[in-house]
């Protein structure tokens, strides 16, 4: 009776063999928490499609900003949501908009313990929930909207954000952003470039936690599902323009293209796993049908293998405690 002579089986044999020759891991620090502030919260409030996920009050945001610098979760992307809406989005401007507001705070509260990111797009702050400003007939308008981002951005690094996140899709919005920022001297604060958003079905949730107001879809300016070679042309002309992190959002559909992008570039990539992403877990683990904590950490390291350094996921304050606790 033949044997195998290899056996690669031996390898796996232990807990301890498998963390000694695992070729992907996870770190705490790659990790990004995307949170959500709401103007006039007294209390955190739940969001029923994003179960453990809070619109927070800025007292919650504080001490959840502490929760996550303590769990050594490597940074804080930051969502305004505010009680008034106009065409403009005018309250992503305001220094005193809850977001530029909440970026004060969380940056008083952690300092320099994790890196304070902010979500730069209008679609928050827009009464008709385009991520732009619209024309007479609907359509959303680029260039009037990169005026509008070059303010916003100037906002937001004013209140001391490290990171600005134009998640907007609009044509040239990393270079506008980068040639403000540098304008009035804030030429420190880094472009994290959504490069490559698609037109996804995968958003519903984050639409519930930002009670978002959108009209008709976004399909005219974010990327059709289908498209790869695109979503390399976008992140070279964000390169081009400046960009120091590029972003596939989302992740675990489009992992082939968080490989690809990985590839072509030699900054920074990150992935962004989704509302959906997280909420189709959820749901599943409430039933039954899987098992939470593995399937959370599996996906984390399929999007880090597929070529991410930094995911930002609901799960990164829970995913760094249980990482830490493995390794």
């Amino acid at each position: 009776m033949s044997y195998p002579e290899i056996r690669p089986r031996r390898l796996r044999r232990t807990a301890a063999l498998r963390r000694l020759v695992s070729e992907t891991r996870v770190d705490p620090a790659e990790l990004v928490v995307p949170m959500f502030v709401k103007e006039g919260l007294t209390e955190p409030r739940a969001i029923a499609s994003l179960p453990g996920v809070l619109q927070h009050s800025r007292d919650s945001l504080r001490k959840a900003a502490v929760e996550a610098v303590q769990a050594g979760v490597g940074g804080i992307m930051l969502f305004g949501v505010p009680a008034q809406r106009d065409p403009e989005g005018s309250g992503g401007i305001d220094p005193n908009g809850i977001l530029n507001v909440a970026i004060r705070d969380v940056v008083s509260e952690v300092g320099d313990a994790t890196v304070v990111m902010s979500d730069l797009c209008l679609d928050e702050f827009t009464s008709h929930g385009h991520c732009g400003l619209l024309t007479p007939d609907g359509e959303v308008d680029n260039d009037a909207t990169l005026a509008a981002y070059a303010e916003m951005a100037v906002a937001q690094a004013a209140a001391g954000v490290g990171v600005v996140g134009p998640s907007g899709m609009m044509d040239g919005q990393v270079g506008v952003v980068r040639k403000a920022l540098d304008a009035a001297g804030h030429t420190d604060v880094a472009v994290l470039a959504y490069a490559v958003k698609y037109a996804s079905a995968f958003y519903g949730p984050f639409r519930d936690a930002v009670e978002s107001a959108l009209e008709g879809d976004r399909r005219t300016y974010q990327q059709d599902p289908a498209n790869l070679r695109e979503s390399l042309r976008e992140v070279a002309l964000d390169v081009a323009e400046g960009a120091d992190l590029v972003m596939v959002k989302p992740a675990l559909p489009y992992l082939d293209v968080v490989s690809a992008v990985r590839a072509a570039v030699d900054v920074p990539v990150a992935a962004y796993q989704v509302s959906g992403e997280y909420a189709m877990v959820e749901a599943a683990a409430a039933n039954g049908w899987v098992d939470r904590e593995r399937v959370m950490l599996e996906t984390l390291t399929s999007i880090r293998r597929a070529g991410a350094q930094i995911i930002l996921t609901y799960w990164a304050v829970e995913a760094a405690q249980l990482l830490r606790q493995r390794y």
